[in-house]
């Protein structure tokens, strides 16, 4: 089988720059933060759940998309060029959400607790490393 390959990978690390998001949150919250700065974490952790999960989707998603495209090699152009445009899909998604992760950073750099500062900077290098790697994956999968 030729699945997983990088979107997938792509996809798990943006999952698990967002799940160390998430963790950091979790440990800030009721550390004596002000209340709206408290409100700002707990929507923080609420989006990037919502982001890891579909990340964790993606993963599959983009299995099953390049999947497809190995299932069309032989069967034309026209339908080639419409399993690639598919595939572009998911890393597409996977570079919006490892943006959208690293927009929630900053409240937890800025209010977050200290000792887990490096966990912060661990998935800011994943999500930005799965953003750059999905942008690869847009790019292969161009239909020429």
């Amino acid at each position: 089988m030729p699945t997983p390959g990088g979107g997938s990978a792509s996809a798990l690390s943006a999952a698990l720059g967002a799940s160390l998001i998430a963790k950091v949150a979790n440990y800030s919250l009721g550390k004596g933060c002000p209340q709206p700065i408290e409100q700002k974490i707990k929507t923080a952790l609420q989006r990037v759940e919502k982001i890891r999960d579909q990340l964790l989707e993606c993963v599959d998603l983009d299995a099953q998309a390049y999947q497809a495209v190995v299932d069309v090699r032989k069967k034309g152009t026209s339908v080639m060029k419409k399993a690639l445009k598919q595939a572009q899909a998911v890393p597409r998604k996977v570079c919006l959400l490892s943006y959208q992760a690293l927009e929630l950073a900053p409240i937890l750099i800025e209010h977050g607790n200290k000792y887990l500062l490096s966990d912060i900077e661990v998935a800011l290098e994943l999500l930005s490393a799965a953003h750059q790697s999905a942008l690869i994956n847009v790019k292969v999968n161009q239909p020429s």
